[in-house]
């Protein structure tokens, strides 16, 4: 008697990891215990030199259905999720962070929204932020969406009155297939993503949390070591490659943010120099950003000390 098919898979949640080998057992049980038929669960070990190997190996031992888990020569966290996406099968897709967890009764409430909704190409949850203080903040998701792509891009990229967010986006393969993850990024690979998915999604919203996310203090170590010029220009490249031509209206003032991010960044530092010339950069882009209330009095301070210093 030939074999039987293959259950469909309805969602597979994908966990990149990089050297979190200690906080990986809490990500994947937070899955595990929840699991159910037509999901599955898929790790992929971006090259980690810690003890990530040893803990899926663990875990592997235990048996636990619908669990697979893969090995990379370290590429990048865009490479880990394109590698999830490749080796998956979902009809599908949550990515989850390696160091964050999913809430108890999350997979059922996607499944749920995913059955009722099958038009639907996006689906936005709530999320839980916890400090390191241990304080938590509920984050929810958009209580609606502009219908015109472009204003919601304004919205993302510009406003920030929308956000998107790994552990509590879920996304229809045939659509996250179009926007693979951008390799050539180390850090900001999703702003792309989640950019394309704005302009080209069917939104359905589930106002409860899904994901516990972590903030620790890498977060604002990678941010400071992500902030050069050159990534700045790339990641601007890679947000307009995937959009509506109609939408390439907002790249200047995009990338004038980028360049008032910089500007920020070198004040912190200290290079005052920096500070001034990533200003002008900004201006000529986008004035209107450039002279936003708060940014324009800090920048032309540095400016001002830095003139002062150079000789007469």
């Amino acid at each position: 008697m030939p074999d039987d098919p293959p259950p469909q898979i309805l969602l597979s949640v994908v966990i990149p990891v990089y050297n979190y080998g200690h906080s990986l057992r809490r990500a994947v049980d937070s899955v595990l215990t929840q699991l159910q038929p037509g999901c599955e669960l898929l790790v992929v070990d971006d090259g980690s030199t810690d003890e990530t190997s040893q803990v899926l190996e663990e875990i592997q031992a235990r048996n636990p259905p619908r669990f697979s888990w893969t090995r990379q020569d370290n590429a990048g966290a865009a490479a880990a999720r394109n590698t999830g996406m490749r080796c998956s099968h979902g009809d599908y897709l949550l990515f989850l962070d390696a160091d964050d967890e999913l809430l108890p009764g999350a997979l059922d409430a996607v499944c749920d929204a995913i059955r009722s909704g099958p038009q639907v190409s996006v689906i936005l949850g709530g999320r839980l932020t916890r400090r390191t203080d241990g304080r938590e903040k509920y984050q929810p998701p958009p209580s609606a969406l502009p219908p015109d792509p472009c204003a919601r891009l304004a919205d993302y990229l510009l406003r920030k009155r929308l956000g998107m967010g790994h552990g509590a986006t879920v996304v229809r393969r045939d659509l996250i297939s179009r926007r693979p993850y951008p390799e050539k990024l180390r850090g900001g690979e999703d702003i792309p993503v989640f950019a394309f998915l704005f302009a080209h999604g069917e939104f359905a919203m589930l106002d409860r949390p899904l994901v516990r996310i972590y903030k620790h203090h890498d977060s604002l170590r990678h941010a400071r070591a992500e902030a050069d010029e050159q990534k700045i220009k790339t990641l601007v490249e890679e947000v307009f490659a995937g959009l509506p031509e109609t939408c390439r209206k907002l790249l200047d003032a995009y990338a004038a943010r980028g360049y008032l991010s910089l500007s920020r960044i070198a004040l912190r530092s200290g290079d005052t120099a920096a500070a001034g010339r990533y200003w002008r950069e900004a201006a000529k882009r986008d004035l209107i950003q450039a002279m936003r209330p708060g940014q324009i009095r800090k920048i032309l301070k540095a400016v001002l000390i830095e003139r002062f210093r150079q000789p007469n």
